[in-house]
């Protein structure tokens, strides 16, 4: 997967400055990102603050880290 550019404490800024009467437009080209992607981050991140948004990035880490196949568990097949 592609990592983004933007830290999601980042994205929640970039979002805030919209909310805050700054046209879409002039948002995504002071950013460099198309309007499709803050529309994309708006629904993704809409409701969240910085300290939120740091603690879903935590748990989607550790989700992925759990689910990850290891070399061990080819083995754990109950024969």
């Amino acid at each position: 997967m592609k990592q983004s550019r933007f830290t999601e404490t980042q994205i929640v800024a970039i979002l805030k400055e919209a909310d805050a009467g700054i046209p879409v437009n002039e948002v995504s080209r002071k950013h460099g990102i198309s309007s499709a992607t803050y529309y994309k981050w708006k629904a993704k991140y809409g409701g969240l603050e910085a300290s939120s948004s740091r603690a879903c990035a935590n748990l989607n880490r550790k989700a992925r880290r759990s689910s990850t196949w290891s070399p061990s568990s080819r083995w754990r097949t109950g024969h």
